[in-house]
């Protein structure tokens, strides 16, 4: 029954919902049972359907084999509430699921949630100006250098020695960069990296994109200290004193403690009660609402760890700062007491790592829909999570690298070529693994090195210059342009091929005739004082 659960779009939580429902009709055993004396064909008791739908989550890359079984009867209880089962009386939304020999059955069809419908985002990329552009005015209190005024001659002599002629181009000076053109490109970029990372042919089921907020993705980059974390330029939004003093005394037990001893039995218990009673108390979870459906899209791809690791890194720029911050120092809490050999323990019937999920997965991931798999979901992304933090809360360096890449591209003055394909096709904005790879800049570039060659080939095949011309002004292009002079001439051999040895009679023969006769010694005389 796996095959319902492949990803069409997007992986969204509603996604999960629907084929959930649908693989627990389609596969859970039906059969006839009887009670107080009646049979009843095509039901299931509650301890029945807890055991195959617990197997059927365990065994789902979505859910994973940490699911449990009380996790289990807490969505039995949702479709029980939401008619995707009914009691065998034909009862639900009312009556609580029960765990035992009660009997249940399907309806004639099971409702399965609409599938919200996003607004298409529209990207507005900072225009590159076009070959018939008017030039912008520049102040000439903003050039560094006193302008040159060259007349017809004298720009012929300056850009025509040793290169030969060049084609028509002119200097396009680029508009001045906005900090809006700034927030635009961050935000276009990133996203653009994060629908090809989720592998979507758009992000408009996941995610509203106008809700993205891109000085929130440009303050996440650049406002961390030296271990990645971000610092708060409005302290008021810090964690308070005494949760972030818990938070270290946990993690660095026992050395974050100021005694050594803790100050009676069960000390550590309290303090992580004190810290987990912050979290939950939040209006919000530290994923936002509005993102909720994007980081379970994420779940899709966790079998590709890289890559899910990838696609988080990308996902949680989009947070506010505030709330990064916030998720950057609990995980780093949460792996740190999981992996503690010194610190008690902390609850007598879970295990450390797995009372550390319980406690903070609905806080850092949960749904304002409360029928949804909040927990099932926000378990297995958490675990994940706090598996990986330390790289998926890094800032991906190539996604700063092309972001500053493209900037500085717009500061640059350009030289365009009438009639090329620079003249229309800016530099891609389509990011690939490595945002920016080598078939985009070999695209980018094709054009002007095929300008470059065949002027190469001009002057190879003049024929009005001398040798001697002609070898200076391709010593001139190879020091320019090394690359393709080097697909040209790929030997020494092919470049004698230009210049062909002339014959070497002419040089004896003018040997002889400036030889002089030979003439006999003859004395001079010397003047001596």
């Amino acid at each position: 029954a796996e095959h319902w659960m492949k990803k069409s779009a997007g992986l969204t939580a509603t996604t999960i919902w629907n084929e959930t429902i649908m693989l627990f009709r389609a596969g859970m055993p039906l059969r006839k049972h009887r009670i107080h004396f009646r049979s009843h064909e095509n039901c299931f008791t509650g301890s029945e359907a807890v055991d195959w739908l617990h197997e059927l989550l365990q065994g789902n890359h979505n859910f994973g084999p940490d699911v449990t079984r009380t996790q289990t009867l807490q969505l039995l209880k949702k479709f029980l509430k939401n008619h995707v089962i009914e009691d065998i009386k034909g009862r639900w939304g009312k009556e609580d699921f029960e765990d035992n020999g009660h009997l249940y059955r399907f309806p004639p069809l099971s409702p399965l949630k609409p599938y919200p419908k996003k607004c298409t985002y529209v990207s507005d990329y900072p225009k590159f100006p076009g070959w018939n552009d008017n030039e912008p005015f520049i102040s000439q209190n903003n050039i560094p250098v006193r302008p040159l005024v060259l007349n017809s001659e004298t720009w012929h002599k300056r850009h025509s020695i040793a290169i030969g002629e060049v084609p028509e181009c002119r200097l396009v000076h680029r508009k001045e960069v906005s900090q809006r053109n700034v927030e635009q490109m961050w935000k276009s970029l990133t996203l653009s990296h994060l629908q090809k990372v989720l592998g979507l042919e758009s992000l408009n089921e996941v995610i509203d994109t106008k809700i993205i907020n891109p000085k929130h993705i440009i303050y996440n980059v650049y406002k961390i200290n030296k271990q990645g974390v971000v610092i708060l330029e409005d302290k008021s939004q810090e964690l308070p004193h005494w949760v972030l003093s818990a938070m270290k005394c946990l993690a660095n037990w026992p050395n974050g403690t100021e005694m050594k001893q803790p100050m009676y039995l069960g000390f550590e218990k309290d303090v992580f009660k004190t810290i987990a009673d912050y979290f939950q108390n939040m209006k919000e979870p530290l994923l936002t609402f509005p993102l909720y459906d994007l980081f379970v899209n994420v779940l899709g791809l966790i079998q590709k760890q890289q890559v899910a690791i990838e696609a988080l890194q990308v996902c949680s720029l989009l947070l506010p700062p505030e709330n990064r911050r916030k998720l950057q120092l609990l995980m780093r809490m949460m792996a740190k007491i999981s992996q503690s050999t010194d610190l008690p323990p902390l609850c007598d019937t879970n295990g450390t790592r797995m009372l550390m999920v319980q406690t903070f997965s609905r806080c850092i991931l949960c749904s304002e829909d409360e029928v949804d798999l909040d927990e099932l979901l926000a378990t297995r992304l958490v675990t994940f999570m706090m598996d990986h933090y330390q790289e998926i809360l890094k800032v991906p360096q190539h996604l700063q690298n092309a972001v500053e890449h493209q900037l500085a591209h717009l500061h640059r003055v350009q030289i365009k070529y009438a009639g090329t394909d620079a003249d229309t096709i800016p530099p891609s904005y389509m990011l690939s693994h490595q945002l920016i790879t080598e078939e985009a800049e070999e695209q980018r570039t094709s054009s002007s090195e095929a300008a470059v060659a065949a002027l190469l080939e001009e002057i190879i095949m003049d024929k009005e210059s001398s040798s001697k011309d002609k070898k200076k002004r391709l010593k001139q292009f190879q020091k320019s342009h090394p690359g393709v002079y080097k697909k040209r001439f790929p030997t020494p051999e092919s470049e004698a091929v230009v210049f062909p040895e002339k014959p070497k009679l002419k040089q004896q023969l003018m040997f002889f005739t400036l030889k002089k006769p030979f003439q006999p010694f003859q004395r001079t005389r010397s003047f001596r004082m």
